[in-house]
């Protein structure tokens, strides 16, 4: 089951997201008021990225309500993987967004029309763009702090709003003063670009969520922990995969020890390795960590100093490393180090 501090982590995600949607929708409706105002189509590119918000949101709210569901027989390690599925639907969104936007820029260019009001327009929109930078960067943290993808990616989509409409007041001022319309276009043309990069990125960090890719940067953190909290009697770590579900870790793999330890014995070594991680990582990991008993093999790089078995002398410390601890293999001399 979930614990507490799960649940907890979730429910403040979905307090988030709400807010999230509602200044979504607010922003959207002062981006429309000020594109009325100019018949600016950069403006309108704003306009229409703070829908795919409106929709990211509804989708994210709904992505957070589904994955803190308690685990159940259909899904034993819960329903994490839908934060995923939100961020991939989002940076879709996102890459639709741009590309209809290059279609109204294009035909914009070609058919330029007089734009008005400036003055207002600007000032809109800059209020749009403190308000998105605002809360963008407060759902970045917190989807970092709660382990949350679909937070993240919310943030990071509001952040990246906040800097095209830079972009956009940048190029109205620019307008403003030079009194060249096609400039509009031309800027909408490349924050559509930089929106849809944007949204690729988003995309493709999600569909490796659902793959269950290694994300190398935690493997590397989880396996200098280890390194340098090391035990003798952990003969070797290997068969190490970090999966992630929502905002919970789980990490799996095989423990070596010395194969004179009984269960309890071997339970000890292992619990350690829990709590060495858990001070590292938080309660947001859980492990499945398989024990083995060594082999003669092992004997060469097993550092415990007392064991009263060896069958060959020490020859050298193996250092773990992305090479060796992945494998589902008992380390020995053969190992790379």
């Amino acid at each position: 089951m979930l614990t507490n501090y799960h649940v907890d982590k979730g429910r403040q995600n979905l307090s988030i997201q709400k807010w999230i949607l509602f200044v979504a929708v607010i922003l959207f409706s002062i981006k429309i008021i000020a594109w009325y105002l100019t018949h600016s189509v950069a403006i309108l590119t704003d306009a229409l990225e703070s829908i795919v918000n409106v929709i990211a949101g509804l989708v994210g709210l709904y992505s957070l309500s589904i994955a803190y569901k308690p685990r159940d027989t259909n899904h034993p390690y819960g329903h994490g993987k839908a934060e995923f599925l939100s961020a991939a639907i989002e940076g879709t969104l996102i890459m639709l967004a741009g590309v209809f936007i290059i279609y109204e820029a294009v035909n914009q260019l070609i058919h330029p029309l007089q734009l008005q009001q400036l003055n207002a327009g600007i000032i809109l929109v800059a209020v749009s763009a403190i308000i998105n930078f605002i809360v963008g960067l407060y759902a970045v943290k917190k989807g970092r702090e709660n382990n949350s993808e679909a937070l993240q990616a919310s943030g990071h989509h509001l952040q990246s709003d906040t800097y095209s409409t830079l972009a956009i007041i940048l190029g109205l001022f620019l307008i403003y003063f030079t009194h060249i319309p096609q400039l509009d276009s031309i800027v909408a043309i490349i924050m559509s670009v930089v929106i849809m990069i944007i949204g690729y990125r988003i995309a493709r960090k999600s569909v490796a969520g659902i793959m269950d890719e290694a994300d190398e940067k935690i493997l590397v953190k989880v396996i200098d922990l280890v390194n340098n909290s090391r035990l003798p009697n952990w003969v070797d770590i290997h068969n190490l995969r970090v999966i992630k579900f929502g905002n919970v870790l789980h990490v799996d793999c095989h423990m070596t020890v010395p194969w004179y330890l009984n269960v309890r014995e071997a339970h000890i070594e292992i619990d350690s390795l829990r709590k060495i991680i858990i001070r590292e990582f938080g309660s947001s990991m859980e492990f499945f960590v398989h024990s083995d008993d060594c082999i003669s093999s092992c004997c060469p790089i097993c550092i415990k100093s007392d064991c009263p078995v060896r069958q060959h002398p020490f020859s050298r410390k193996i250092y773990w490393d992305m090479a060796n601890v992945i494998p589902n293999k008992k380390h020995d001399l053969s190992t790379t180090s």
